[in-house]
């Protein structure tokens, strides 16, 4: 977190090492370069387009939280881009299942289930706890699983959209903000 006072017209902000989004995408982000080493080529231009897509949602969520304090918009804008990196992500494994005749698991598959028991299992989620399925010897369960942790941060970076945006309806901006604590102190004085 920062060290702003919430008493000025700076909101505190920073803190998303907090943020579950930043979290399942730095497991992704990890699973991502592991997956890329054991299955590609390693001048393969699939490798740095999918360790970027991963690196891209997990750094925008952090800058958006730092940007936050100043501007909103780019706050809303950066949460976004991690959202549209990690969807991008998502492809990629799509594409690797699809082109090598593996199965996608739908929602319902037993194993997304297990997952989403491991996610629920602890408040702290880290790459240790889906370490086994993510270098599962199995590619379709190693990339199932990225998928399956891909659905859990998109997931989460929409709800955390909808937040942002409800937020900027009721509290407005930084230059609302601003306004408000020029008045006040010229009241106050």
């Amino acid at each position: 977190m920062s060290d702003q006072s919430s008493e000025g017209f700076l909101p505190v902000y920073g803190g998303y090492r907090k943020l579950y989004s930043y979290q399942k995408a730095e497991i992704i982000y990890d699973g991502t370069v592991y997956f890329t080493r054991r299955f590609f080529r390693p001048f393969d231009r699939t490798v740095d387009q999918m360790v970027q897509a991963a690196r891209s949602g997990k750094q925008n969520i952090a800058e958006g939280s730092m940007a936050s304090a100043t501007s909103k918009k780019t706050e809303i804008k950066l949460t976004n881009v991690a959202k549209a990196s990690l969807e991008e992500l998502l492809i990629d494994y799509q594409d690797f299942l699809r082109v090598r005749n593996l199965y996608l698991w739908e929602s319902t598959h037993q194993l997304v289930k297990r997952l989403q028991e491991l996610n629920r299992s602890t408040s702290t989620p880290t790459y240790e706890t889906f370490k086994k399925a993510i270098e599962h010897e199995n590619p379709e369960i190693c990339a199932n699983t990225m998928i399956t942790l891909i659905n859990f941060a998109t997931y989460l970076l929409r709800r955390q959209l909808t937040k942002l945006e409800k937020d900027f309806l009721n509290e407005g901006g930084i230059s609302e903000r601003m306004a408000v604590a020029r008045k006040n102190h010229s009241n106050n004085h």
